[in-house]
């Protein structure tokens, strides 16, 4: 199983040195999140100070910005480290593009289609000097002068992952990118059931192969040296639980076990501002669904029943993981995948 973390990204001086030392313990990559900060320029940083480790943004949001200006600094990202740079794509939901982004909503699994349809037109241009000439619903991009194209990179365009929970954005990804970033509000069930059924349709339709395809997450970690440290990261899972079972969108995650009047009793909470009332309204047995639990000497077993044969790569970060030592990274590391590389011409 590949193995990803993530660099401190509230303060760009020291993204190096922890990059390298990421690289050092033998991760596959580092990944980088938009919440408080931006997702691109400590990858920027990171990418700079190694030399073989993947930088993804997991995710940047997507409607926040045109694809031209994602395209244009995923090129650099890509020129600078030989390739090791991979577009994820978030389209968030409604209130966080009209309220927190002020941009326009529209359905969204639609406009990230063409969002990915425009990045790789625009790369096209770059690379094969191909006439820019990208028309669709949402975006046009029909100019493109000598002075505004970027040079020649070595490397190919980046891969390109987005973000996907429902069914809609699930095809999209299958269809038409290199790989799904699923979200931690995920269970075993939800993956064998919804996930996995729907991403395997839409390679085949679009006659890709799974082992070109990286299926990233869907769960939660709850780990430490110790049952007390896991303990407390088990709460922290809980509280995630409750944060995103209060949200619509989410629900189908838990119909597929009947906790539908779960969401609505957290969601009528986050209404009356009974924020602190919600973990207490998950049971245990709802947060095992969601999460791999153990120590670290169980971790790898429980990451194995948890996720085995379905994800491809997991990311060891957050309030539920902590420090990591390296050789566990590597036992982690040694869980079978299918995943074999991203097919990207050069």
């Amino acid at each position: 199983m590949r193995v990803f973390t993530t660099v401190p990204q509230e303060d760009l001086r020291r993204v190096a040195a922890a990059a390298r030392e990421i690289e050092a313990d033998g991760y596959d990559g580092v990944a980088s999140m938009e919440n408080t900060h931006d997702p691109f320029l400590a990858l920027a940083i990171a990418g700079t100070a190694t030399e073989r480790i993947e930088l993804h943004t997991s995710v940047a949001i997507a409607f926040a910005r045109s694809p031209m200006a994602v395209a244009n600094v995923g090129w650099d990202l890509a020129g600078a480290t030989g390739g090791r740079f991979v577009v994820g794509l978030g389209s968030q939901v409604r209130a966080h593009n009209e309220r927190r982004f002020s941009v326009p909503w529209t359905p969204p699994a639609p406009r990230m289609r063409e969002y990915v349809h425009a990045l790789r037109a625009i790369w096209r241009c770059w690379k094969t000097g191909e006439r820019l000439n990208y028309e669709g619903r949402h975006y046009r991009f029909t100019l493109m002068t000598p002075g505004f194209t970027p040079e020649p990179i070595e490397a190919p365009a980046p891969a390109v992952t987005i973000a996907a929970v429902g069914p809609a954005m699930l095809k999209v990804a299958a269809e038409e990118c290199d790989g799904v970033k699923l979200h931690g509000f995920c269970t075993r069930k939800y993956l064998a059931e919804a996930v996995m059924p729907r991403l395997a349709d839409g390679l085949a339709k679009a006659g890709r192969s799974r082992e070109n395809f990286e299926i990233s997450g869907g769960g939660f970690l709850a780990t430490g040296p110790d049952d007390a440290t896991v303990a407390r990261a088990f709460e922290w899972v809980r509280e995630r639980v409750a944060f995103y079972g209060s949200t619509p969108a989410y629900y189908p995650v838990l119909a597929v076990h009947g906790l539908e009047d779960l969401g609505r009793k957290l969601n009528t909470l986050t209404r009356h501002g009974k924020w602190s009332e919600m973990a207490r309204e998950v049971p245990d047995d709802v947060v095992h669904l969601f999460a791999a639990v153990g120590r670290h000497d169980q971790i790898v077993a429980a990451i194995e029943r948890r996720f085995g044969g379905l994800v491809d790569a997991l990311t060891l970060r957050g309030e539920g993981v902590g420090d990591v030592p390296p050789d566990l990274v590597q036992e982690i590391r040694r869980l079978p995948h299918a995943f074999r590389g991203f097919a990207r011409a050069n």
